[in-house]
Parts: C-alpha cells; sequence; structure tokens
C-alpha cells in the first residue's frame, strides 16, 4: 500500500513539473512575443462590447487578436500607440462607394468593413466575386429590391437609381413573381440584409413591399430601408413613411433598419427616433442610423425630383448643387441636368437634427458614401467618421468617445451577426476577433473633406489594420497590400 502510494507520488510530481514547464515557456514565450506578428503597443483600448478603457498591449496572430495584456509582447512588426485610441475596426453599414479608390478613402477614415446594404445588388455572387482578392477593407452587400425591380422591369438607364416603369409603375402578377424569386435567391447566395428604397420606387405597392420584408424574414435578414417619403408635408411625411416600414416588420417579423434618418425626418427627426425607440420597447427589432452632415446626396433623375420636392423638403434650387461643377441649380439647370442625369448634393437637413441624431445612443453611424462622380461629391463618404469624433465628440461635446464608438462598431455588428455570424467576431477588441483594428489620436482626428473640397482625406487616423495587415501606416495608404475580405452570410439550399 505504501509502495503504491509512492508511485502516484512520483507520477504526481512528474506531471507538475510537465505543467509548470509549459507554463514558463508559454509565459516567456509570450513575453518574447514570438507568436505574435503584430504587436501593439501601450495604447488606450477601447472596446465598446466589454466597457474596457484602459491601457494594454495586443498582440496579432493569424489575423486575429490573439492576447490583450498589461505583459510586454513583442514580433516582428510593432506599433508604438501610445497616446493613441485602439478601437474596433467602424463598419459603415451603408456605402455606396464599392471601388478601389473609394475604399482608400474609407480607410483613411478607419473604415475596416464596407457594406453595401440600401441599394444593394441583383447578383450576390457576382458583386462578391468582383471584389474577392483584390479589396483594401472588408466588403459587404444585400440582396437590393431596387437593381432587382429595375432588371425584371426592363430599366435601360444603367444606373443606379431607376426613373420609368421600375420606378413608377406598379409591378403585373408576373413580374412580381419574378421580383420575389429573385430576392429569394438573393438570400440563398448569401445576402448580408435586404436592400430597400421605396422613395425611389413610389411604384411598388404596400403589398409588394409587405412580401419583401416576408422574404426577409424567412432568412432571418434584416432590411435596410431608405423611406418612402422624406419631407414636411403632410399626409407624405417622414413619419408616415415609418408608419408603413414598421407595420411590415410587425406583420412579418423580418427586422427592420432605417436609414439616414435625418434626411427622411428633417426637422421632424426627433421624432422618427422616438417612435423608433417606442418600438424597440415593445418588442420590434428596429434600429436606425444616421450621418453628421446637414445635406444629403442622391441621383437628380430620380424619383425623389419628381414635381412637389420643393415643397416636400422645404427647399429651393439654390438648396441643390451638381457635384461635377459644385454650382447651386436655377430652374433652367435643374431641367438640363434632370435630363442628363447625375448626382446632386441636397442642403436640406437642420443642423439641430443631425446633432440629435449624432448623439443618441440608439442611432448608428453610417456614411451613405457615394461613387465618386465628380470633384464635389458629397463628403460623407471620405469623412464621416472621422468628423463625429473630431467635431461631434470633440468640439462640441455631443457624446462621449465610448458611446461614438459604440454606434460605429459594435452596433453595426450586432445588427447582423444574427443573420451572419461572421460579424460576431467584428466590432469587438476581444480575444479570438477579427484583428480589424483603427488606432486614432484623440486629440488630432479630423474630417478634412468638405463640401467645396471633398477629396480629402482625413486626419488624425495614423493606423488602420484589416485582419491584422496594416493598410494605414503613419498616415499612409499602404501600397500593394489587399487583405480586406468577403463579409457575407452563409449560403443556403
Amino acid at each position: 500500500m505504501h509502495k503504491w502510494n509512492a508511485a502516484k507520488m512520483v507520477v504526481t510530481l512528474v506531471l507538475f513539473a510537465a505543467i509548470a514547464t509549459l507554463a514558463s515557456k508559454s509565459l516567456s514565450t509570450e513575453a518574447a512575443g514570438e507568436p505574435y506578428d503584430v504587436v501593439i503597443l501601450n495604447g488606450r483600448v477601447m472596446d465598446p462590447e466589454s466597457g474596457l478603457d484602459a491601457v494594454r498591449n495586443v498582440g496579432i496572430r493569424a489575423g486575429k487578436i490573439a492576447v490583450i495584456s498589461t505583459n510586454t509582447l513583442s514580433a516582428t512588426s510593432t506599433i508604438d500607440a501610445k497616446g493613441l485610441i485602439v478601437a474596433p475596426g467602424f463598419i459603415d453599414l451603408h456605402e455606396h462607394g464599392q471601388e478601389p479608390r473609394n475604399y482608400e478613402y474609407q480607410a483613411r477614415d478607419g473604415v475596416t468593413t464596407s457594406l453595401e446594404l440600401e441599394a444593394g445588388t441583383d447578383d450576390v455572387d457576382r458583386w462578391y466575386a468582383l471584389r474577392e482578392g483584390k479589396s483594401l477593407i472588408n466588403f459587404g452587400v444585400s440582396i437590393g429590391h431596387i437593381p432587382v425591380r429595375m432588371k425584371v422591369m426592363g430599366d435601360t438607364q444603367g444606373g443606379m437609381l431607376p426613373t420609368g416603369d421600375a420606378a413608377h409603375r406598379a409591378a403585373s402578377p408576373e413580374e412580381f413573381a419574378k421580383i420575389t424569386a429573385a430576392v429569394d435567391k438573393g438570400f440563398r447566395q448569401g445576402a448580408l440584409a435586404e436592400g430597400m428604397g421605396v422613395n425611389y420606387t413610389p411604384g411598388a405597392t404596400h403589398w409588394e413591399i409587405v412580401e419583401m420584408f416576408r422574404i426577409a424574414a424567412k432568412y432571418g435578414g434584416s432590411v435596410h430601408v431608405h423611406l418612402r417619403y422624406g419631407g414636411l408635408k403632410e399626409p407624405n411625411t417622414g413619419l408616415a413613411a415609418l408608419e408603413e416600414v414598421l407595420a411590415a416588420a410587425a406583420a412579418t417579423g423580418a427586422p427592420l433598419h432605417v436609414v439616414h434618418i435625418t434626411s427622411m425626418g428633417l426637422k421632424f427627426t426627433p421624432q422618427l427616433i422616438a417612435m423608433i425607440k417606442g418600438a424597440q420597447e415593445h418588442g420590434l427589432d428596429v434600429t436606425t442610423e444616421c450621418y453628421p452632415y446637414t445635406a444629403g446626396s442622391t441621383a437628380l433623375q430620380s424619383a425623389i425630383f419628381d414635381p412637389g420636392w420643393q415643397e416636400n423638403m422645404g427647399i429651393t434650387y439654390r438648396d441643390v448643387q451638381w457635384t461635377a461643377t459644385g454650382e447651386r441649380l436655377t430652374a433652367e439647370t435643374f431641367d438640363k441636368y434632370r435630363k442628363q442625369g447625375g448626382i446632386v448634393v441636397i442642403h436640406s437637413i437642420p443642423e439641430e437634427a443631425a446633432r440629435t441624431a449624432v448623439a443618441d445612443p440608439i442611432v448608428m453611424i453610417a456614411s451613405d458614401g457615394m461613387p465618386i462622380t465628380g470633384a464635389k461629391v458629397h463628403p460623407r463618404g471620405q469623412a464621416t467618421f472621422s468628423r463625429v469624433l473630431g467635431h461631434y465628440v470633440r468640439e462640441e461635446k455631443a457624446l462621449d468617445l465610448m458611446t461614438a464608438l459604440r454606434k460605429m462598431t459594435l452596433m453595426p455588428a450586432q445588427r447582423l451577426e444574427k443573420r451572419a455570424p461572421i460579424f460576431k467576431n467584428k466590432g469587438r477588441i476581444r480575444e479570438g476577433t477579427d484583428a480589424d483594428i483603427t488606432i486614432f489620436d484623440p486629440a488630432r482626428v479630423i474630417d478634412k473633406a468638405t463640401f467645396e473640397e471633398p477629396l480629402q482625406y482625413s486626419d488624425g487616423i495614423p493606423f488602420v489594420l484589416v485582419n491584422g495587415v496594416l493598410v494605414v501606416k503613419d498616415s499612409q495608404l499602404v501600397s500593394g497590400v489587399r487583405p480586406g475580405r468577403a463579409a457575407r452570410a452563409p449560403l443556403a439550399n
């Protein structure tokens, strides 16, 4: 019996010694930094999910955050982030500019994942294939009711928005069946969500909209909606338009996301936000977003500028700016350019409405950035996130820094993660998550893009990593890297 106990003791001591050796080796390896591809040293790590706000060192391995520690870490590549904020990379839910040049401006603004969820596409497989292995930042798309409707109903303009039957006519039963089938197919191909711009398709009946929500509900996808109306004149106000989609969401169970609430609500923006809060409190899955500007932007030839637009939006010709030249329109140039077709900037949002939405904790930040079609495009696609951090957080003190970060990282990820589990590993600074990281100087970060000179990079964001790869280093774009990956929902049969 004593011999047996002695033998057990020897085995136990050997096991303890082995464990201690492994632990010692692990600690020394961590101290030496050998496992890490990149280490971010001495940065103020801010994670909206856990509430962490402290100086930490972050080790990155194989595109993931491997460790967050107070221990000294080392690696082949190190970033000294002393005095800087280390935050989750910004997730832009609403960005129409999905080309390499747009991605460069977005990266310099701290965006690591750029998503086209309002307009979307009519061919999800093709959209992703065009960007796979070629993108500076992560990318993703919705199946779009607008482009599907244009394809089915024979819009020949070839632009992003409809102008003919696809805009103004109700779909026939045959067309409706094809629209329904195409949207369903898009979800099965891994679309992140469903995009819908009812303001651009006034001919779409209320029942068509409900049925589009029903398809989204089937796949657990959120519907990202540009409301049917955006204006001040009863009964066609943003409030009435919000009622339509709240009802569709309640009737079908589809999650609802209302895009750019300020350009829909204008001076009624606080009331629209209050309606969304009320819907949330009563159990409806509804969210919203805004951009931090007092102007919108869209195509002049679209249905938004059908007769009555001035009264609806409370503006005149001089409040509309042609992006090709920056000129303000007159009655004559309005007619000329509307026939020609092109993008305009619409100065219609009250400053108080913009400030209210940016500051409200339930309203996410999303740029609604536009393709670069002219020298005077809207600055929002180049500078939305730095404007929030610099102007509204630091200068205006409209909201605190952690709230701002939550609205541009964690909340967008949570909006999509049920449909697309890939987002459970985005929008956070946590061990095991994707190493999409934005490092900025809270004392210097600011937007440089203006309405007069919109094609300017943001300042005060010296480092941006996408999947562990630096795409911005020392405030300069890194050439020759394309680490962006598809942000996509699982495929279905």
